[in-house]
């Protein structure tokens, strides 16, 4: 049973938690990631191991973290780590199924920029910076990324390499010497993407309901590319809309006044 209305923020948000599974150790990034990932755990995959760069494992928050540094995360989860424990151990040993990220601006091969907006040294808008997720797109086994479609945040060539998805495209990665998958899925408001197999450019694979192509290429920054099927993503159900915006509501009566 699908739901009546919903945004496509809404949709977004449950196309990527559906990419999720119950035996998936995912690393977790701040905003949309996060609520992705929280949704899946409240809903088809209970058992989804969650991990957050302070070193929180197995976290089940009750409302969406401000920061990595929430308090919400340490009171919730197994165990808590230490940060280079968490890094060398966990993502740097091979540990992390997905690595799930934001991301200010991509590109069409999945490299992703969250540093600054123009040059570095006298950017128009200086972002929050990298912090681990550098390290989560190299080490991860694979990696989700979500974002809204722009034009500024899908572009033709992004203006800083803060975590590097396929590089150039094609067999980029390798070599280089990095031997995990990268950017697997973008998931966007619109759209799901996956890499070209040979080439490694994000293709359009799915359009959510009510969406057109013509859509899709004037937000996007490069020439889009269709895959020779393209299906419907399936809208969502009664139940994870009710979650989900149980989950928001929770989460802005927690944080209101903070």
């Amino acid at each position: 049973m699908t739901g009546a209305d919903f945004t496509p923020n809404e949709m977004m948000t449950i196309a990527a938690s559906r990419a999720l599974g119950n035996d998936d150790v995912c690393f977790v990034g701040i905003g949309a990631p996060s609520a992705a990932c929280n949704i899946a755990r409240l809903t088809h995959a209970p058992d989804i191991t969650l991990i957050y760069e302070s070193g929180t494992i197995g976290t089940a928050p009750d409302v969406l973290p401000l920061s990595i540094g929430d308090g919400e995360l340490c009171d919730t989860a197994l165990t808590t780590v230490p940060v280079p424990e968490m890094f060398r151990y966990w993502l740097q040993g091979g540990r992390i199924t997905i690595g799930f990220l934001g991301a200010a601006q991509i590109d069409r091969f999945g490299n992703i920029n969250t540093t600054v907006v123009g040059e570095y040294e006298h950017p128009r808008v200086r972002l929050p910076g990298g912090g681990g997720a550098p390290e989560i797109a190299s080490s991860s086994q694979e990696v989700y990324v979500t974002l809204a479609q722009s034009r500024r945040a899908m572009v033709e060539k992004i203006d800083f390499f803060t975590s590097f998805g396929h590089g150039e495209g094609g067999d980029h990665r390798q070599r280089l010497g990095i031997d995990t998958r990268g950017p697997t899925l973008l998931i966007t408001d619109l759209a799901i993407w996956r890499p070209d197999p040979q080439t490694k450019e994000f293709t359009v694979v799915s359009l959510h309901p009510g969406v057109r192509r013509e859509m899709v290429q004037e937000t996007c920054g490069w020439t889009v590319r269709f895959a020779e099927r393209v299906e419907e993503t399936p809208p969502p159900t009664e139940q994870e809309l009710s979650i989900l915006r149980d989950l928001k509501a929770r989460t802005e009566a927690a944080h209101k006044g903070r």
